[in-house]
């Protein structure tokens, strides 16, 4: 399988009784299985939208999607995707090592289905070494998201959906959990797919920037920063060449408002 994500002509939108909602139309996606997709644009284009249909979240409107070399239920179904949204979503009665294991209970699972070590493994992985008693009350925002991003590898997931994970942190925060999850990336080889609006963490996480335009929600542009990074996709903020890439991107979210 050569494809994490292929979609051709993909309507996406929201079903009504009366008339469909059709938030963006005849999206193509080939997205390259271990790939680091960068999705930007402005609100209303479909960004949130496209990461649930591919999770199977919502159902496509219209045209193709296959996920993983099938469908989006299939994929969902064997628990091959994790999703981080931009709200931790943590439930706030269970401690930090429960609310990541929580998938194996929903899932009809247990913890002694889970592989021995992976919550540990995780805390590890995450920074959370020492908090896995706490509950989320007792946790600083970086450290809720940490939980989260946790909970959604838990079950080794091949494909990665962060819709907003860092947008309500503090900039150094978000710079540093930046820089964790490339680290995380790297290691377990996850493709990811991280929308966001912030122009300069785009460009510093993803191998490619996908520019979406609204009204009608579309794909407008695709840049490849291949050639200004280096093999494993790192990159100094500073880096002139990293700053003309964030200023192309801007030049492609006014040209297309």
């Amino acid at each position: 399988m050569t494809h994490a994500v292929a979609a051709k002509g993909l309507d996406i939108g929201y079903r009504g009784a009366d008339s469909d909602v059709i938030v963006a139309a005849g999206l193509d996606l080939t997205i390259e299985t271990g790939a680091f997709l960068s999705i930007l644009g402005p609100s209303g284009c479909g960004k949130s939208t496209l990461l649930r249909v591919i999770a199977d979240l919502l159902d496509p409107i219209g045209g193709h999607l296959e996920v993983l070399g099938a469908t989006a239920s299939d994929a969902r179904k064997k628990r091959q995707i994790g999703f981080v949204f931009q709200d931790a979503t943590l439930l706030p009665w269970r401690t930090v090592r429960d609310n990541i294991e929580l998938p194996a209970v929903v899932g009809g699972s247990n913890r002694q289905a889970l592989a021995p070590g992976r919550t540990d493994e995780l805390l590890s992985m995450l920074g959370l070494d020492g908090l896995d008693d706490r509950y989320p009350h007792q946790l600083s925002g970086g450290q809720r998201q940490r939980v989260a991003i946790a909970r959604a590898l838990i079950d080794e997931p091949k494909l990665l959906l962060m819709d907003e994970p860092f947008g309500a942190l503090d900039e150094i925060t978000r710079d540093r959990l930046n820089n964790e999850l490339l680290a995380i990336w790297r290691r377990t080889g996850t493709t990811i797919l991280f929308v966001t609006h912030s122009i300069q963490e785009a460009v510093y996480l993803g191998q490619k920037v996908m520019v979406m335009a609204a009204n009608p929600g579309r794909v407008v542009d695709l840049h490849d920063l291949g050639d200004v990074k280096a093999a494993d996709n790192s990159c100094s903020r500073e880096d002139p060449e990293i700053i003309a890439a964030m200023v192309a991107m801007r030049q492609s979210l006014e040209a297309h408002p």
